[in-house]
Formats: C-alpha cells, sequence, structure tokens
C-alpha cells in the first residue's frame, strides 16, 4: 500500500499593517477657513456639514425662541442657537439650540468666552441622509449622555415630530414622539409648554 502523504497545511498571508487612525483635536480647526461648512470633532473624528439650509434654520430659531420666552417670564436660564463648545481637545461640538440655567452658564464659560461644558437641554434638528441621521441619532446621543446632559431633544422639520429623551439612571433614555398636535412640556422648564405644530415653520 502506498503510504498518504499530506501537504503541509497553507500558511495564512499575514493581515495588512492597520492604519493609524487619525485622531483630530480642536486646534485643527484652525487650519479650515470655509465659511460653508460646520466642523465638528467627537471622540477625535471630524465630521464637516454644509451650513443649514432654511427648514433647518428656521426650525431651529422657533425652537429657541419659544425657549427664550419662558426663559424671560421663569428667568431661569437662556436659549442659544449654534453654540460652539470646547469639550476637550477630542470633543468639540456646535448644538443646534441649547438651553441653559443661570448657575451651570456661570460654571462653563471660560475667560475667552467659550462654553466648556454641555448645558442641560441640547437640541438637534434632524440632518437627512444616514450619517447625519447617524451622528444625531447614535454619536450625539452617546456623547451628550456621557457628558452630563439632561434632556435631549431630536427636531424633524419634515414630520413636525420632536423625539425626546431623558436622563434616568446616568442614562439619556428614549421618553416619546411628540406630534404637531401635542404638547411639549418638560420637568426641566416647569411651566413651559407649547403646541408642537408651533416650533416648525409653516409651508412655503
Amino acid at each position: 500500500m502506498t503510504p498518504v502523504t499530506q501537504s503541509p497545511p497553507a500558511q495564512s498571508a499575514p493581515a495588512p499593517a492597520s492604519t493609524p487612525r487619525t485622531r483630530w483635536t480642536t486646534a485643527d480647526l484652525a487650519l479650515f477657513n470655509d465659511d460653508s461648512a460646520r466642523y465638528e470633532i467627537i471622540d477625535g473624528d471630524l465630521f464637516m456639514s454644509r451650513q443649514p439650509d432654511w427648514h433647518h434654520q428656521h426650525t431651529a430659531d422657533r425652537i429657541c425662541a419659544q425657549l427664550n420666552e419662558w426663559s424671560e417670564r421663569s428667568s431661569l436660564g437662556i436659549a442659544l442657537t449654534a453654540p460652539g463648545i470646547i469639550l476637550s481637545d477630542w470633543d468639540n461640538v456646535v448644538p443646534d439650540v441649547i438651553w441653559i440655567s443661570n448657575e451651570r452658564l456661570r460654571e462653563l464659560v471660560d475667560e475667552a468666552g467659550h462654553l466648556t461644558g454641555l448645558p442641560e437641554l441640547v437640541v438637534e434638528v434632524l440632518s437627512y441622509g444616514g450619517q447625519n441621521e447617524d451622528r444625531d441619532r447614535k454619536l450625539k446621543l452617546k456623547l451628550y449622555e456621557s457628558r452630563g446632559v439632561l434632556e435631549y431633544w431630536i427636531a424633524d422639520w419634515r414630520l413636525k415630530q420632536i423625539e425626546v429623551y431623558r436622563r434616568d439612571a446616568g442614562q439619556l433614555k428614549f421618553v416619546s414622539v411628540f406630534l404637531p398636535q401635542d404638547m411639549l412640556t418638560s420637568p426641566l422648564l416647569p411651566g413651559f409648554a407649547v403646541e408642537v405644530a408651533r416650533l416648525f415653520p409653516k409651508a412655503i
């Protein structure tokens, strides 16, 4: 009987060396001078988006106006659109709208006038497209959760609805979707109530 010889096992090709990850920093933003784009850094990853369109910006302005109307009555804080927030060398974001209490504002503004932490309430107007939606619904949700935001709203100007997340046991947990006919309230803002439809621009 002829002995059977076995071929040596095939050697697998060595895995290609992985490309080192580029980590962008806040200082790198000085390299960009394109005023038609908005740059943000989340965990060292750079995100570039065009300046908001009319529907997006008008929605942000209307939400900010409602929050400031309540703030004027309550004297508890202030709402702003598109503030730059420098959290660290690796995290630099520009939320569409924020509401911040007077006490927290005094704590977080540095000598140069920059916000160095996140406010109690953050609002993002949903930017359509896979990567944009993932950034608002996943990356920013995770970042805002880790940085102590108490409430997070995602405004969808096309559907005219607001997704609300609130802090519970250290996490930002989904609460509800508020539809155009609903009244939006918040335990964070005592006495604040607005019909959701009023937060969105009318069709043009």
